[in-house]
């Protein structure tokens, strides 16, 4: 059985925001994990060396596959802002229309800078992600 190689790790997420060279999108990061942490109303936790998650599922795949992994989050990388709705933005449409800049990604939604969107649709598709997880995964 496989599992998923990005695990909680023991980084404090605060810690980890304070240390992003750039500081657009270290003030992005702040501003992130503040919404995320007031719309989840989870604490933070660390994926890996980058990756901040919001909420756990347990997940298992007809292949045999299982492992646990975050419901949302995001990563403060060099490039961009990443923010992770599971399961995907395929039903987003309407909402990634009126978002403003950004790229996708099959769970990705890639943000130069957190000025380039407009923050209130974003919340709503975090919101939108998390209600669809509560369908697939129940809390």
């Amino acid at each position: 059985m496989a599992e998923n190689k990005t695990q909680p790790t023991a980084i404090k997420p605060a810690e980890y925001v304070e240390a992003v060279e750039h500081p657009v999108r270290r003030e992005d990061a702040r501003t992130l994990l503040a919404l995320m942490e007031r719309i989840t109303g989870w604490k933070p936790q660390m994926w890996g060396p980058a990756i901040i998650g919001f909420g756990t599922y347990h997940y298992k795949y007809e292949s045999g596959r299982e492992g646990d992994f975050m419901r949302t989050g995001f990563s403060p990388r060099k490039a961009n802002m990443v923010v992770y709705i599971m399961p995907g933005y395929s039903d987003y449409s309407a909402h990634l229309a009126r978002l403003g800049k950004h790229k996708l990604g099959k769970s990705c939604l890639y943000i130069n800078k957190l000025a380039d969107v407009d923050m209130a649709v974003l919340e709503e598709i975090i919101r939108a992600g998390l209600d669809d997880m509560a369908k697939k995964y129940p809390l």
